[in-house]
């Protein structure tokens, strides 16, 4: 990130949201909302209004294990390494007003809106992590039911614990660890996808780096299949087994809580290796979550008017000859935003999807088909229903009828099917032509 914000003619709109986007390939028109920070450019991030602000809020970096400050710097290293403040939080005493020396704390700040112009745009939504219902599998229940995210700010050196293993119900090093894997993913009543076995190759990572600092750490995995399908996955989870954490193929229903140690009983079978039912007790459960969707892709998705897989994440051209490419030129996705992916798998994709617009937008021109719907104006009736279906917003209802606009068109026929007066037809896919080739093929025969 850093190396990025010092990378010449690259801008960088952070605490900034997409408003909306028009135009075509070569030509976008995008509008975004940057957001109050309520702090001027001249911040430096030096830190002084942070220590003498009074109020607390919820810190979303470490997953609401400690509290952060009302004005605060976002994390560590975070680009632009500046304060912002939460105005839900903040109770306007001054006092931060008063400690910066430069003067760039200004509570009258409005969002602004830009304005700018690109030739292409690339979608790199990210992900977030499936959040399980309360109750399931005790989690938002029993304090030491926690998922892979916060334990991950657990063993951060500049998580809530300065990485110190400690369990949230009383801040003890949790001795017998159980990692729970699949958890709402796989699942015909949740998300049908796998995480690309990126759930499985963070519990394998995380019970080694815990080992390495707890040695006497009893960890287990609760697994229906391991995937570890990437190069070295495989030799990386055998130096797991060697290094004595155990891996049980079990399905976990149901975990109690010991109302006076805070420990958890869970019943489990090993079903490759006994019939028996045993309750075991452990310290700490960690539910590895699925990748799902990131936050916001909804609004996203109807800015730029893209479609949504059946995982919900956002639709490519060709699932195998083209991950990359949408179907509206000019737009591309990256990583996640497409469908899970490990790390390497997404700096690939990434590559990918740079390397497409990069040989576009070298291009002086952009071919299209001119697969594109056509309007008989004399039998339009103005009706609009067309211009109400579109999902590109490519057909505009004229005083003389309804109006095509061929870049914006995409071809894709909705207008054609919802037309009640048959006054749409799509260029080569016109009714005669198929009437005759019927005709050419039966005269063969």
């Amino acid at each position: 990130m850093l190396q990025a914000a010092r990378t010449l003619r690259l801008n960088i709109h952070s605490y900034s949201e997409l408003e909306e986007v028009s135009g075509f390939v070569g030509n976008f028109n995008v509008k975004i909302r940057k957001k109050a920070r309520y702090v001027t450019n001249d911040c430096n991030g030096c830190g002084a209004c942070t220590e003498v602000c009074p109020a607390y809020g919820y810190d979303e970096f470490n997953e609401g294990m400690n509290s952060r400050k009302a004005i605060y710097i976002a994390f560590a290293q975070a680009v632009p390494s500046m304060a912002q403040i939460d105005m839900m939080k903040c109770i306007k005493c001054g006092l931060c007003k008063t400690t910066c020396e430069l003067n760039a704390i200004d509570f009258d700040q409005k969002d602004e809106i830009l304005d700018i112009k690109v030739g292409s745009i690339m979608v790199a939504t990210g992900w977030d992590e499936y959040e399980p219902e309360t109750g399931y599998l005790g989690y938002n229940v029993y304090p030491n039911v926690i998922t892979q995210m916060k334990l991950e700010r657990i063993l951060a050196p500049n998580g809530p614990t300065i990485g110190h293993l400690a369990r949230p119900s009383d801040g003890k090093r949790p001795e017998r660890i159980l990692f729970i894997q699949c958890v709402g993913s796989r699942d015909l009543n949740k998300n049908m996808y796998c995480s690309s076995g990126v759930c499985c190759m963070i519990a394998i990572k995380n019970s080694k780096l815990i080992k390495q600092h707890y040695p006497d750490s009893e960890i287990s995995v609760a697994y229906m299949d391991i995937r570890a399908a990437g190069k070295d996955y495989e030799e990386y989870f055998t130096a797991s087994r060697k290094e004595g954490i155990r891996y049980i193929r079990t399905n976990v229903s149901r975990i109690k809580e010991d109302s006076e140690t805070h420990n958890l009983k869970i019943l489990m079978q090993n079903t490759l290796s006994s019939d028996e039912l045993r309750e075991r007790e452990f310290d700490m459960v960690v539910l590895s979550a699925a990748m799902v969707p990131a936050e916001g892709i909804e609004k996203i998705q109807k800015i730029l008017k893209l479609e949504n897989s059946q995982d919900g994440f956002f639709k490519e051209f060709h699932s195998r000859l083209n991950p990359v490419d949408t179907k509206i030129p000019g737009i591309v996705l990256a990583g996640v935003a497409q469908g899970p992916k490990s790390i390497a798998e997404t700096i690939a994709h990434g590559r990918a999807a740079a390397s497409s617009l990069s040989r576009m937008m070298s291009k002086d021109k952009y071919r299209i088909l001119l697969i594109r719907a056509i309007v008989d104006k004399e039998k339009c009736a103005k009706c609009g229903l067309c211009e109400l279906n579109c999902p590109y917003d490519a057909i505009s209802l004229k005083p003389d009828g309804a109006e095509v606009d061929e870049i914006l068109c995409r071809g894709c026929g909705t207008c054609l099917a919802n037309c009640p007066s048959e006054a749409i037809t799509l260029r080569y896919y016109r009714e005669p032509q198929y009437e005759k080739q019927i005709d050419a093929i039966l005269e063969e025969i």
